[in-house]
């Protein structure tokens, strides 16, 4: 087994594609195309799915991956260290979050800070946060919830109570407050299963002896806060993350005891001596620190 067999491997599993492969290694499609053919042959094992120009990962492919991911972020790691006045001006960090208007006031001092330092961030759930930590797909996560598994380094950041909210213009914008039992009549707006939200709201809801039904499933924030602009129903969020929207109306809940959405920065504690991982998270701490209780 070669490295750069493996490097070939690894980069057409995360690219989906040889021709993505070889660009981004700044090779030859064939030249790929022959190192992850060696690989297989020499080891006897078919590692991608080859169906009219289409590729996916076998079961066997998907376990090497694992293994691969965790291969290269140490070796990323390696230089990091080895090139550490360089690692904060060239690197990339790749941050996945629920709610990224969290992160908005760390990012803007961090990149005053490092300014050429490239940064990535992508919308999910809770369930998909985790997932692409333990990928490594990600590097920082942002939680709704703060999660207890042993193997993260969690930094919270904030609580809020989860609070209900309509189009400024719905005859339920007018209303003070919102009990639970008073939502089973409404029209419901949720986000995808996965969403913590989504989950405790179903959750004090059931202990209340009510089940909500949605009227319309969402995927994502910005969606379910377009559907309720738009007058379709109402919408749930915590009320940290609400923000400014002429168009809607936030409405409490009144016995919403419980149901707190406590917002945290993740990472796998494997990684968090990483260069620019350590960086961010002190940057983190420190603007914590900085807000008053």
């Amino acid at each position: 087994m070669r490295y750069v067999q493996l490097r070939a491997f690894h980069h057409v599993a995360v690219t989906g594609g040889f021709s993505r492969a070889a660009e981004a290694l700044h090779l030859t499609q064939p030249a790929i195309s022959d190192q992850v053919r060696k690989l297989e042959e020499e080891y006897e094992v078919h590692l991608f799915n080859r169906i009219r120009r289409q590729i996916t990962l076998t079961a066997e492919g998907e376990r090497l991956l694992a293994i691969t991911r965790r291969f290269f972020d140490v070796e990323r790691e390696a230089y990091e260290l080895l090139a550490e006045r360089r690692a904060l001006r060239e690197g990339n960090l790749r941050i996945i979050a629920d709610a990224p208007h969290h992160l908005l006031h760390i990012l803007g001092r961090f990149r005053q800070r490092y300014p050429t330092v490239k940064v990535f961030v992508q919308a999910g759930n809770t369930d998909t946060v985790i997932e692409a930590l333990y990928s490594y797909e990600a590097d920082i996560g942002v939680l709704g919830e703060v999660p207890t598994l042993q193997d993260l380094t969690v930094l919270p950041l904030s609580t809020s109570p989860i609070i209900a909210f309509a189009a400024a213009d719905h005859p339920v914008a007018r209303r003070d407050s919102l009990r639970l039992v008073d939502l089973v009549d409404l029209p419901l707006v949720f986000r995808e299963r996965g969403s913590r939200t989504r989950d405790k709201l179903e959750q004090a809801a059931a202990a209340a002896g009510i089940e909500l039904v949605p009227a319309i499933e969402a995927e994502g924030r910005e969606a379910v806060r377009e559907l309720v602009a738009a007058g379709a129903g109402i919408g749930f969020v915590s009320a940290a993350e609400f923000g400014q929207d002429a168009r809607l109306k936030p409405i409490p809940l009144q016995d919403a005891t419980g149901m707190t959405m406590d917002e945290a920065l993740v990472c796998l504690s494997a990684r968090k001596e990483g260069k620019l991982l350590r960086a961010f998270l002190a940057m983190a701490e420190a603007a914590r620190a900085a807000t008053p209780a």
